[in-house]
């Protein structure tokens, strides 16, 4: 009898022990704004890329919601009178998820091949004159003259963030994508359970050491509150809408504009803004036929309708506003300083345009992101305004990876290449004419669009030099002016982004400049 209750307990214990560790993992099942097919976030602007790198990998300094700088993988730094060397050293506890600890060997090449890539980058890799490890944990910057926004650009939350990895992802190319996936952040990439177009799989980094502060943005403490964390991809929102209300998923990264009301309406959700702002952009490009002539990328920019865009693609009144500033409404720097453009089409000086240009008929590949229904209301739309401008258009659909990689071609358009495209940016992204990365009239060197404009980076080198507000100001101001006579881009408005998750069921929502992953609790 003794024997049968002891097997008995031995028996209950093994049942309650299994039990507990069978509901112990916490899965925390995410709808992201698209599918991940690139994983190499100095090689793309892609937002999914980004909050990808965000999870993975780690960054030498963050930035709080209000853009304030702090370090993260550093833990103190110094800088000479005369502004020329600066010393850092790396915090203890930071190490690889292979077990490598994290070095001066690998960040010193991670800097320089985002410095290829990103146009802030760019600025401070002409500015240095040399980077060197003095130990394991210690390197120094030294310029060749005084930069001012070293720690805004080793701190560029968007577009591209200088994520730190190892040495021999670090090296790759900068015009070829990394192969590996190891990094140092809070989250570990189940390489093993990608499945591109369906499931991507992260679990939590037990060894990472957070720091010590309370989360805010890119800064502070990335803890992680879930053992596992998927994205479910669904391209479908009334599907998406329907696993979120059934409790199939438990948060949507970007709310449906078009399940607003649903959503809004169900009292199982909760809406809430992670991401002070958003807005979209039309995208030309400048190096091939025929918006190489830049009346005819004007004439372009001159058919935007920016309520008839908006309206298309958000549907709710309170979800946009039209703001033909380059820069967020409400920011430093929007200004109504904006040369031609106005956000409103005019399509009679369109078509003068076109006509003082010779255009012909041309052509316009316009690449819609048909499976992206944050982005593929657009296109439609801005194909009837080119033709009412006196366009001929090619409307080509495909998926967002697909137009993501697509983009980085300098073919003609009839041999691969493309001419427009619309995208989405963050308040991150464009609150700062220098952080902006379509913001570049360095041609080939620059982003996707690759426009050459002296004019345009003079003034965003006088910008970085300017030494008090309002000289910054109105440099702004001359940028804004400048990238419509340039024709580098124009913008459609803005858009207030909103999480939807499960009320109750998923806390912790961490304010940020950009979509985070840390700090989210599944109860």
């Amino acid at each position: 009898m003794l024997l049968k209750k002891s097997l008995m307990s031995v028996l209950l214990g093994s049942l309650l022990a299994f039990g507990a560790s069978a509901h112990a993992e916490s899965v925390l099942k995410v709808v992201p704004q698209s599918d991940l097919k690139i994983l190499d976030p100095i090689w793309t602007t892609a937002f999914i890329t980004r909050d990808y790198g965000y999870a993975v990998f780690d960054t030498l300094f963050g930035v709080d919601v209000k853009g304030k700088v702090h370090p993260q993988m550093v833990d103190s730094y110094t800088t000479s009178a005369d502004g020329k060397v600066w010393t850092f050293k790396l915090r203890d506890g930071l190490a690889f998820h292979d077990g490598k600890p994290v070095t001066s060997a690998d960040v010193i090449p991670s800097i320089r091949r985002w410095g290829q890539r990103d146009a802030l980058g760019q600025r401070l890799m002409a500015a240095v004159d040399s980077m060197t490890a003095t130990d394991d944990k210690t390197f120094v910057l030294t310029l060749k003259q005084p930069f001012g926004l070293v720690l805004e650009a080793l701190s560029k939350p968007s577009s591209n963030p200088p994520f730190i990895m190892p040495k021999a992802m670090a090296e790759t190319p900068a015009d070829q994508q990394v192969k590996g996936t190891i990094g140092s952040g809070p989250f570990i990439f189940k390489a093993d359970e990608y499945r591109p177009g369906e499931r991507i799989v992260f679990l939590k980094n037990t060894n990472y050491v957070p720091r010590k502060e309370p989360a805010d943005g890119t800064a502070g403490g990335k803890v992680v509150n879930v053992d596992r964390m998927e994205w479910v991809v669904q391209n479908d929102p009334q599907t998406a809408a329907n696993a979120l209300a059934a409790g199939e998923v438990d948060m949507l990264e970007f709310m449906p504009p078009e399940q607003y009301k649903a959503l809004a309406d169900n009292p199982k959700i909760e809406l809430e803004t992670q991401v002070p702002s958003g807005s979209y952009a039309l995208h030309l490009n400048r190096l091939v036929p025929p918006f190489n002539n830049v009346k005819i990328a004007q004439a372009a920019i001159m058919a935007v309708n920016q309520e008839a865009l908006l309206r298309a693609g958000l549907a709710h009144k309170e979800l946009y506003n039209a703001n033909a500033s380059i820069y967020p409404t409400g920011s430093m720097y929007q200004s109504g300083k904006t040369s031609y453009f106005t956000g409103k089409p005019q399509f009679e000086k369109a078509k003068a345009l076109l006509k003082e240009a010779g255009y012909k008929g041309e052509p316009i590949v316009l690449m819609n992101p048909s499976t992206f229904p944050v982005l593929n209301k657009f296109p439609t739309v801005m194909a009837a305004l080119l033709r009412q401008a006196g366009f001929t258009v090619d409307l080509q659909s495909m998926d967002w990876p697909t137009l993501v990689t697509r983009r980085a071609s300098k073919a003609p358009a009839d041999q691969g290449g493309w001419n427009a495209f619309i995208t989405g940016w963050m308040f991150a992204d464009n609150f700062n004419p220098l952080y902006y990365a379509p913001m570049t009239g360095t041609g080939e060197k620059g982003w996707f669009g690759w426009t050459t404009d002296e004019k345009l980076e003079q003034l965003k080198t006088d910008f970085m030099n300017a030494s008090t507000d309002d000289e910054r100001k109105k440099l702004a101001n001359a940028i804004q002016e400048r990238a419509y006579d340039a024709a580098v881009f124009a913008p459609i408005g803005e858009y207030k982004p909103l999480t939807a998750y499960r009320k109750g069921v998923v806390t912790g929502l961490v304010k940020s400049p950009v979509q985070v992953y840390w700090g989210f609790r599944k109860n």
